[in-house]
């Protein structure tokens, strides 16, 4: 199973809360007055950043398991726009071809990348069909 999760790395501060980093995403920093408001603001980060690679065409990164690091998910948009273009770039597909397989428009297909287009869970279903998958669904 595919998941987009990246660690943080959370250090106590002197003066109280916490500050954290994310050594794959680094323009993802943030903090909290406590470990459970740094977590919860790690979160908002992480999805805030991924949204702004994603629109700007750069690439999400790999994760890489951090000594000290909790696993942190951005938001299930984020997630599933970016499932859905790592998993038709593997395969070595563009957004044309996934338009012809979802008997589609490319700007339709284009918006399942999109985490602010907020696709279906048939428009998902489709689309991980025809990539050969199969669309999961979980609570965490």
């Amino acid at each position: 199973m595919n998941i987009v999760r990246f660690m943080a790395v959370l250090e106590a501060q002197r003066e109280g809360g916490f500050t954290v980093t994310f050594p794959d995403v680094p323009e993802a920093i943030t903090e909290g007055d406590d470990r459970d408001a740094a977590l919860f603001n790690a979160a908002e980060v992480l999805t805030l950043c991924l949204e702004q690679r994603i629109e700007d065409g750069d690439p999400v990164p790999a994760a890489r398991k951090v000594k000290n690091g909790t696993w942190i998910e951005p938001s299930a948009a984020v997630q599933a726009a970016v499932l859905m273009r790592q998993t038709r770039e593997a395969q070595g597909k563009t957004l044309a071809d996934m338009a012809r397989a979802l008997h589609t428009s490319w700007p339709a297909a284009q918006r399942l990348e999109q985490p602010g287009s907020n696709p279906t869970l048939k428009q998902l279903e489709r689309a991980a069909a025809a990539l050969g998958k199969r669309l999961v669904v979980e609570l965490a």
